[in-house]
């Protein structure tokens, strides 16, 4: 029997996962590996969300199907969310969904709405859902920028021009995931514009929504007026709440896509944990001091990292958002190409981070770092990195790192 499946062949080798095995196999041998690859919190969700997921599991009543698309009180609970953090009504009966983190959601939707041939428009560098959920799904992608910038918005009128069939699907992720760029309104109102002109549905990932820095709040692009009437957006309970595990997240948007999704997912699964969307009930509804916690915690991280790694020798852009660095390569180590350098780095400097290459052909030249370990352990890589880098001959500053 041949296996040559069908979708596993459009699926490249996932780079990152060589990364992770050689993390895996230096723990086991017992080094101490700061890890600073994947996107995991470190962190402990709020204790009464915790009460709260025990408190319900508790009940004999809880352990049956819960609803696909979410249990009425956390589709109501995100649709405040919505109210309150951006401004924007939400109908929690026909405009929102529960999903199992944003990226089964994106993958449901891409399920729901491509066929085969279906252009997509995706970032490069992107996370890797954002493609790999519509090529699964049987559609075609063409890569457009990250950069908000002029060169954005004519490569989408490119794209529109010199493709066949025209593509019918945009993805946006803002802040972005790996790049950790950010736009403003202003930008969401041009796409929204450029959308409705061009007949193309947007699809908005907004996981990072409140990991923003410097006192600039994130938008949604469902606060553009009209907004609803072309995009779809997903959030998480990931970041905000350091839930990665629980497997919660949101659709919030058009009636048309949510529909379809919803139908999708009823088909594939029975919905989260019912303790668990209560828990998440309680995170959206309850004290919301642990987000801005979070928030100035992974600032301090931000800062601590950018120091201490630009006085070993490594001069990365400080994020304006999220909770990743776009980190160039060392220009004097950028021969070596960002899996290379990475591998180099979890060997001899005990660091790992996620190569560039791993987000597409677009990310060469760079790695993400994500600021998941504490203050400290970020000064001892910084060292470590130095230490690397002076074994390279790379010069680095007079001064000690951290």
């Amino acid at each position: 029997m041949s296996e040559d499946f069908y979708r596993i062949k459009r699926l490249p080798p996932y780079v990152i996962a060589e990364v992770n095995a050689m993390r895996a196999a230096a723990r086991a041998g017992g080094e101490d590996i700061i890890d600073l690859g994947m996107g995991n919190p470190d962190l402990p969700p709020p204790e009464h969300v915790i009460e709260k997921l025990v408190e319900v599991a508790r009940k004999p009543s809880a352990h049956g199907y819960s609803q696909s698309k979410g249990i009425p009180g956390l589709r109501k609970a995100q649709a405040n969310y919505y109210g309150r953090r951006f401004g924007v009504d939400v109908d929690p009966e026909t405009e929102v969904v529960v999903t199992m983190g944003s990226k089964e959601g994106l993958a449901s939707l891409a399920t729901a709405i491509t066929a085969p041939g279906d252009v997509v428009l995706a970032p490069n560098p992107s996370y890797p859902i954002h493609t790999f959920g519509f090529i699964i799904a049987g559609a075609t992608i063409r890569a457009v920028p990250t950069t908000p910038d002029e060169a954005y918005f004519e490569s989408l009128e490119r794209a529109m021009a010199f493709t066949v069939p025209r593509p019918s699907i945009l993805v946006v992720n803002y802040p972005s995931n790996p790049t950790a760029e950010a736009v403003d309104l202003a930008f969401y109102e041009r796409l929204v514009a450029w959308a409705k002109e061009n007949q193309v549905w947007i699809i908005s990932d907004l996981a990072y929504s409140e990991l923003y820095y410097d006192g600039n709040p994130t938008p949604s692009i469902l606060q553009v007026p009209g907004a609803k009437d072309i995009a779809i957006e997903f959030t998480s309970l990931s970041k905000t709440y350091s839930m990665a595990g629980w497997r919660i997240g949101f659709a919030v948007g058009n009636k048309t896509l949510i529909a379809a999704m919803t139908r999708v997912k009823s088909y594939l699964d029975y919905g989260a944990f019912t303790p668990i969307q209560a828990a998440a009930c309680a995170a959206l509804n309850g004290p919301q001091d642990i987000v801005e916690r979070n928030r100035q915690l992974y600032h301090k991280r931000r800062d601590v990292m950018v120091d201490s790694f630009g006085r070993a020798g490594w001069d990365i852009p400080s994020p304006r958002a999220s909770m990743f660095a776009w980190a160039p390569l060392p220009p004097a180590l950028a021969h070596l190409g960002s899996l290379e350098f990475t591998k180099q780095l979890l060997t001899h400097a005990h660091v790992a981070v996620a190569p560039g290459v791993g987000y597409g052909e677009n990310g060469e030249g760079y790695v993400r770092i994500a600021m998941v370990e504490n203050e400290q352990r970020l000064r001892q890589a910084a060292r470590n990195v130095k230490k690397y880098l002076q074994s390279m001959g790379v010069n680095t500053p007079a001064r000690g790192a951290g």
